[in-house]
């Protein structure tokens, strides 16, 4: 178990050994937890979260929608498919 210390400016620096196991890089943001035996130290997410609605369309397509009656003749299709293969 490897130590280090607070500085003045309340930084921590992790031993490099830690940093370079999991690829942690200089500017990455952490999010700080606080548990009943200490801290806990976690790399934010990427992506703030957001639900469907927000994003939903954001992909463009070059080929028309599918209607209703061909999407159900596809998933036919499929399940004929494989139980045919005997996978149902």
């Amino acid at each position: 178990m490897e130590t280090t210390r607070l500085s003045t400016k309340g930084q921590v620096i992790l031993p490099k050994d830690i940093r370079d196991a999991r690829a942690w890089r200089p500017g990455m943001k952490f999010t700080v937890e606080e548990t009943g035996d200490g801290i806990m130290l976690r790399p934010a997410a990427r992506f703030p979260e957001s639900d469907l609605a927000e994003v939903a369309g954001c992909l463009r397509s070059r080929t028309r929608p599918k209607t209703p009656a061909q999407m159900s003749a596809a998933i036919g299709r499929e399940v004929r498919r494989r139980r045919d293969r005997g996978r149902y």
